[in-house]
């Protein structure tokens, strides 16, 4: 299997997740306040929305790689 073909499925699985999951979301930490050796430290969930024409785009970008990276 070619480098090529592997990224052109990257991409479809990539793809497809965003479809189905429309965003992820992780946590950060931040530090509120700091006196002396004493830290104040908040976790804060932040969200990414993946928009659906991004997901859409990245599957027919992976079709075209696999159908257009075995051709020479």
């Amino acid at each position: 299997m070619t480098p090529i073909k592997i990224v052109g499925i990257i991409l479809i699985a990539l793809g497809a997740l965003a479809l189905v999951y429309g965003g992820f979301s992780y946590t950060k930490d931040t530090t509120a306040a700091k006196l002396g050796p004493i830290e104040l430290t908040v976790k804060e969930k932040e969200t990414v929305n993946v928009p659906l024409w991004l997901g859409i785009g990245a599957i027919v970008a992976g079709a075209l790689v696999l159908v257009m990276g075995g051709r020479k």
